[in-house]
């Protein structure tokens, strides 16, 4: 049975992904800060850990091992935070809770992970998830760009680390996904419309199109796949759309 580890694991994108991976017949490990917000079915192991902290997410690869008797054959870093305000605005407090919540906690899961599975008979796949503000200039997204600018360049650092091993590094880059966290972005008629006219398909992401793709990216169907960032944004980043004039 395939295993997966999967963190932030109350938040819509990582509970989606906890679905469509149940599915289709993997145990998994769900880890949390609290763990009384996570939907976990019979079978799942629920972890309460800080994974922001190397202690936390030491803590919780070790449990996730002993549990399954071996390192997770997968594990999917969905913790995060976002944090959208001016940099003139942004707090010291805030600035270092994105940072910790987003980077710090993406570099200590792949500290705990990496050098377990390289020790493996088999290999890993480790899968984060970047921003569309880590690809082209958003407004008013200084630090959680940033933040998730230092994701990217850990997924190529690791995977050129961590390839002869075998362990598949990669990461998705959202644009907005329609989740619990960004449901008061779009809680009205008019601030829905102004963020899916952003995007050249016409719509904002919904947390199954990161799930859909994500599991692709950790199953043995994307065993060649390593060290990319895939935007996942609605052509957001690539696509300038044609504009007539009125």
């Amino acid at each position: 049975m395939r295993t997966c580890l999967i963190t932030g694991a109350s938040g819509g994108v990582a509970t989606a992904l906890a679905e469509l991976l149940r599915a289709r017949g993997w145990r998994l490990a769900l880890v949390s800060r609290d763990a009384s917000r996570v939907a976990a079915e019979e079978g799942d192991l629920v972890i309460q850990a800080d994974v922001g902290t190397e202690e936390g997410a030491e803590a919780a690869l070790a449990e996730a091992s002993d549990a399954f008797g071996a390192p997770p054959a997968a594990v999917a870093h969905c913790a995060g935070a976002v944090l959208v305000a001016p940099i003139g605005r942004t707090t010291e407090a805030q600035y270092r809770q994105c940072m910790a919540a987003n980077l710090d906690s993406a570099f200590f899961v792949a500290k705990a992970y990496a050098p377990r599975v390289q020790k493996s008979e088999h290999p890993g796949s480790l899968l984060f998830f970047s921003s569309v503000a880590a690809g082209i200039g958003v407004a008013n997204h200084a630090a959680i760009a940033m933040a998730k600018g230092g994701v990217e360049g850990l997924v190529r650092a690791l995977a050129a680390d961590f390839s002869a091993a075998g362990l598949r590094v990669n990461a998705i880059a959202p644009g907005l996904m329609h989740t619990p966290a960004t449901a008061r972005m779009l809680s009205t008629e008019a601030s829905a419309r102004a963020i899916t006219a952003q995007y050249p398909l016409g719509r904002h992401g919904e947390a199954n199109d990161a799930a859909s793709l994500g599991a692709f990216l950790l199953s043995e169907e994307a065993g060649w796949v390593t060290g990319q960032v895939i935007a996942l944004d609605g052509g957001f980043q690539a696509v300038r759309p044609l504009v007539r004039a009125g």
